[in-house]
């Protein structure tokens, strides 16, 4: 039986983080978001996620399950998002919160908005460089975190139980942070192109 899919939109961004993007020590540890590098293509598998330079040099993402300092936890070794996500963060925010600073490796152009009950049956993006399908399921919302809060808000010490944080909190909620996803595909790793197109599964 055939797999229903429904174009969603196009990779408009693909990046790894270098280090963590939360720098310091509780409480006064501060989002930071120079560790993030954009590229053109993402080699991609259950593990997580390695950048591919031009020339030829490969940056391993902090949340693959082989970094020296990894920062895998099991379900966050990929995630994405989406730009639509973006404009009403900075509808709310300020334009502060450019693409991708929420470090998410995939960001996904459209004009919806997706939330998880669209997400949750599986995500496919066409891989033009290796002319394969890749599978992405596992579906989890990211859930936002008190520092990347404090950032979108431009107040860097705020505490996690004032009453704009914890708005702040409530609406980077059911994705719109992003959402952590884990490739199905067996077998090699996958390569990710900007441009490539993504489908949800319906």
């Amino acid at each position: 039986m055939a797999v229903e899919l429904r174009a969603i939109g196009t990779v408009a961004r693909l990046q790894i983080q270098r280090s963590t993007l939360k720098i310091g020590q509780k409480p006064h540890r501060v989002y930071d978001t120079s560790p993030l590098l954009a590229v053109a293509q993402l080699r991609v598998s259950p593990d997580g996620a390695i950048a591919l330079l031009p020339d030829g040099q490969e940056i391993i993402d902090v949340h693959h399950r082989e970094h020296p300092q990894s920062q895998y936890a099991g379900v966050n070794g990929l995630s994405i998002g989406f730009t639509s996500h973006y404009a009403r963060m900075r509808v709310r925010f300020g334009d502060h919160l450019f693409e991708g600073c929420a470090g998410e490796n995939v960001l996904i152009d459209t004009d919806e908005l997706p939330g998880l009950s669209d997400v949750e049956r599986g995500v496919v993006i066409r891989c033009a460089a290796m002319g394969v399908d890749l599978w992405l399921g596992d579906v989890r919302i990211a859930l936002p975190c008190l520092e990347f809060s404090r950032f979108a808000l431009r107040l860097p010490q705020a505490e996690r139980d004032s009453s704009e944080v914890r708005r702040a909190l409530q609406f980077l909620e059911h994705g719109t942070r992003g959402f952590y996803v884990t490739p199905a595909n067996p077998g090699a790793p996958v390569v990710v192109s900007l441009g490539d197109r993504v489908y949800f599964r319906v």
